[in-house]
């Protein structure tokens, strides 16, 4: 009796386990696992481009990057792009940085559409 009450319990476990890793999956987002700069960092003015790597698949049609000034002005010098040959990957090129703060906003819809968002800051001098 004791043997069927435990491979009861290890096989409601399982269950259990499995029916949590399915609901994971189900409701994957792309998060970012790398970015340059990175947060808070000071970088020169000749920074050329922001790049954010995810842990998800991106849908290029719906990500995007963005960078502004301390004056909220766009220094973008075109749209972001995810790159082809690697979709967890997202960069912007930027136009010449003066001194200052920057922010960059980020946008990543995944594969399966689930949509995240974030932002943080640099300096640049």
């Amino acid at each position: 009796m004791k043997t069927s009450r435990l491979n009861s319990s290890v096989a409601r476990a399982f269950v259990a386990s499995l029916t949590l890793t399915v609901a994971q999956l189900a409701c994957a987002h792309a998060f970012p696992t790398h970015q340059t700069p990175s947060a808070g960092s000071t970088v020169t003015t000749s920074q050329k481009d922001v790049a954010v790597d995810f842990d998800d698949g991106l849908e290029p049609a719906f990500s995007s990057i963005a960078v502004t000034d301390s004056q909220g002005k766009s220094v973008i010098s075109n749209k972001s792009v995810v790159d082809p040959s690697n979709t967890k990957h997202m960069s912007v090129a930027l136009n010449a940085l003066a001194p200052g703060v920057y922010t960059v906003a980020w946008v990543a819809v995944a594969a399966d559409g689930h949509r995240t968002q974030g932002h943080f800051t640099f300096t640049a001098r």
